[in-house]
């Protein structure tokens, strides 16, 4: 992008392995930033693109444009790897090539660049340098977790809670997620990132759910399995319920 000072957007590239070694600050703060805007962004766009669209689809729609995988092949594609200053262990192991590393930079590169040229420039480079080279299908597929959202939502009135733990080294992170409808574990999932293992959790979580409720919900909820219709607000009982960690979603 021009007019941006390099020595201004090189923050965006230290890695947390690479700041707890002790180079620099870490991107994490430039990264959440960068989502915000990478959000508002692409919300704007499909408003415009699609005006006749309603909240259902914008909303995949959406979810499909700032995905971890979208965003890494755009960071691919900009050859945001080759600048991102990884830690000693984290580059021994491939990380520059990390979907999750990719994302995270990609997403710090937009939140230096808002700070840097403002909202509207860095709008038209995300536009033209990530929304349009990723334009879903005329109906794309839902991600995981909206699909589970709907689901839960159309069958049961609740909202999907997910619960997540990290292990591993820094530079070598892998985090389980767990994902309940109320009381009840339904998916667990294995992932580089949160958003990884949340939608590995949530894509079991329909695969059992579609298996006992294969039909479409009729307006009202259906009957659970010898029992009566659930009181609004009830909790639906899948299966014996564990404890969890505790919710970050």
């Amino acid at each position: 992008m021009p007019d941006v000072d390099p020595a201004l957007v090189e923050p965006a590239f230290i890695h947390q392995s690479a700041a707890s070694e002790g180079h620099g600050s870490s991107n994490d703060r430039l990264e959440f930033l960068g989502d915000a805007v990478l959000g508002y962004a692409t919300a704007r766009w499909l408003m415009t693109r699609y005006p006749e669209a309603r909240e259902g689809e914008l909303t995949r729609r959406k979810a499909f444009l700032v995905s971890y995988e979208c965003c890494a092949e755009t960071a691919r594609r900009l050859g945001l790897g080759q600048l991102v200053i990884l830690g000693v262990g984290m580059s021994h192991t491939g990380g520059a090539d990390n979907a999750s590393v990719l994302a995270d930079t990609f997403e710090a590169y937009l939140g230096v660049l808002a700070e840097q040229v403002g909202i509207e420039r860095v709008s038209r480079f995300i536009e033209q340098e990530h929304l349009l080279p990723h334009q879903a299908p005329e109906e794309p597929d839902r991600d995981a977790k909206s699909a589970l959202q709907e689901l839960a939502q159309a069958y049961f009135r609740l909202t999907p809670m997910y619960f997540e733990r990290a292990e591993g080294p820094a530079h070598d992170r892998r985090f389980t997620s767990q994902v309940r409808i109320g009381e009840e574990i339904v998916g667990e999932g294995i992932g580089p990132s949160k958003k990884a293992a949340q939608q590995s959790a949530a894509a079991m979580a329909l695969a059992h759910l579609r298996t006992r409720y294969p039909e479409p919900p009729e307006p009202t909820r259906p009957t659970p399995p010898g029992g009566r219709p659930p009181a609004k607000g009830e909790v639906i009982a899948l299966r014996p319920s564990r404890r969890t960690p505790k919710s970050t979603d």
